[in-house]
């Protein structure tokens, strides 16, 4: 997010050079620099016990598009804890091994999204409101249904990267 004005006292930020910052937001009343920032989210990638992946459809969004669980970290959540919260909302699974595997920027909302490999303790879905609907499938189907470019697909190949170091 871009800051245009200071949070603090409200006074409309001129750039200046920050160190190896460069140009900087900086309000002159409190003599401070605003960085901006993105929000961060998870986005996790769900396996059962025996290695299949949960992938979703959203009740809103591209119909027929998959996707994994994400979402946004609240305040003082910790990522791996937004992990298993979001899990369990979404999909209605506890999980365990929460382990993080990369970082990926989205662009269209201004998202830091931090993503998560976890393990499913049980195959029974209890999807929210927010998933129309939710089910396992094989690595090579999850990558034949995930949009090429798209940040699940690139976290299901980190993942495959990484299992076979």
């Amino acid at each position: 997010m871009e800051i245009k004005f200071c949070p603090q006292c409200g006074f409309k930020l001129k750039a200046q050079i920050i160190g190896d910052e460069g140009e900087v937001p900086f309000c002159s009343q409190c003599s401070r620099p605003w960085f901006g920032f993105s929000y961060p989210c998870i986005i996790a990638l769900v396996v059962n016990e025996i290695g299949k992946i949960a992938l979703l459809r959203q009740s809103y969004g591209d119909p027929g598009r998959y996707v994994f669980v994400a979402g946004y970290i609240k305040p003082g959540e910790r990522a791996e804890d937004a992990v298993c919260r979001e899990v369990r909302e979404e999909l209605g699974l506890e999980v365990e091994r929460v382990k993080y595997i990369n970082s990926y920027y989205f662009e269209k909302h201004d998202n830091l999204m931090l993503g998560f490999v976890c393990r499913a303790l049980n195959s029974g879905f209890t999807l929210s409101c927010e998933v129309e609907t939710a089910d396992w499938f094989s690595i090579q189907e999850a990558l034949n249904k995930l949009k090429d470019g798209s940040i699940a697909r690139s976290l299901l190949l980190d993942y495959l990267k990484q299992e076979n170091l």
